[in-house]
């Protein structure tokens, strides 16, 4: 797979590293000759060019790219490069990043963004997931569908402790992807029971996650009032 990462500094040459390990092909933008370290990353192609001028992205044969991945420092730079990725040169998959929280309502299709990774959500949701249980996390946000990557502990008093997940009537536009359990990550069946401490990973629309939230978290009260 073709990999474009415009930005070399640290965030975009340990990308490179993690992707030439998994034996892509990788090329490196960046348009200062201070960020050009070939020794630092020899195996990946390097180009000194501005990735928001049309030219330089020609020079890149952006067409040829499986991905392209928007992560200099500046959230400007960033749109204008998924833009030009998806709409000049039809890249599949363009995954940006996004600096400044404030700005991720702009990472969407509508600027050619894919997938949108804000580091600074995605460190507090770390350290929310750490210390949370029985309260939903935003980890990841994909433009598409607006749906995003949601993690929630499930908490000893949930409802939903001890029953299997087909016997669950999920909200609309949610899908479990994943239970972890202690050091075992479990794809899920309808036959796979639902216990407390999983930790559990959904896809689901961002106007679910409250509904979503509540099935997991409250244990309803089934007593009958005399």
């Amino acid at each position: 797979m073709r990999v474009a990462i415009a930005g070399a500094g640290a965030v975009g040459r340990s990308i490179a590293g993690e992707l030439l390990e998994n034996g892509h092909e990788i090329l490196l933008i960046d348009k200062a000759p201070t960020a050009i370290s070939v020794e630092r990353v020899p195996q990946a192609e390097w180009l000194l060019a501005d990735a928001c001028e049309i030219t330089s992205l020609d020079e890149a044969a952006l067409q040829r790219c499986n991905v392209v991945i928007a992560a200099t420092g500046d959230d400007k730079v960033n749109l204008v490069v998924s833009l030009l990725a998806k709409t000049e040169y039809g890249v599949p998959r363009v995954v940006a990043r996004v600096n400044n929280p404030k700005n991720e309502w702009l990472f969407n299709e509508s600027w050619g963004v894919d997938v949108a990774v804000s580091t600074p959500r995605l460190m507090s949701a770390l350290v929310e997931e750490a210390v949370s249980v029985g309260d939903l996390v935003r980890l990841l946000r994909f433009s598409h569908g607006d749906a995003n990557l949601v993690e929630l502990t499930l908490p000893p008093e949930s409802a939903l402790a001890g029953t299997t997940v087909g016997d669950v009537a999920w909200p609309e536009d949610t899908s479990l992807v994943t239970i972890i359990r202690g050091t075992r990550v479990l794809t899920p069946s309808r036959e796979d029971s639902l216990e407390a401490g999983d930790e559990l990973l959904f896809v689901a629309a961002q106007a679910r996650e409250e509904q979503l939230e509540d099935l997991l978290s409250v244990r309803r009260d089934t007593s009958t009032t005399p």
